[in-house]
């Protein structure tokens, strides 16, 4: 039963996904009030806007659901035991595999950006 360990190291994943999450919202709750600590002594302007601002942010959300999403058709592919749908899989892989060189760098450029990761070094050329 391997697709089992597969749910069982997914549901491990997803805790300690949800663990961290957690663990975010109480260091952004405590950064937001040693800022108002500090903007109360006269030691720092208003920041308060930036800060909310991550909270609503769905863009990193969206990102990893598209990501993910050919890692969850290859599982379902695999565990199917359905030949077409390998096929179809692999036909994608190819196609992907094919994209041009300034699309892919762009791509990594832009999820470099919403994750904050400086992505630019992948377009200056490696000797």
């Amino acid at each position: 039963m391997p697709w089992l360990n597969l749910l069982g190291m997914g549901l491990k994943t997803g805790a300690h996904l949800y663990q961290n999450r957690q663990k975010t919202k109480q260091a952004m709750s405590d950064a937001q009030l040693m800022h108002a600590e500090k903007m109360a002594r006269g030691e720092e302007a208003y920041q308060g806007k930036l800060l909310e601002s991550r909270d609503s942010d769905w863009k990193d959300e969206a990102v990893l659901l598209v990501l993910s999403a050919p890692i969850a058709i290859l599982a379902w592919a695999v565990v199917s035991d359905d030949p077409t749908a390998m096929d179809k899989v692999k036909l994608f892989f190819d196609m992907f595999a094919t994209l041009p060189s300034w699309f892919t760098n762009l791509w990594i450029l832009v999820v470099a950006s919403i994750y904050g990761i400086k992505g630019t070094q992948i377009f200056t050329k490696r000797k």
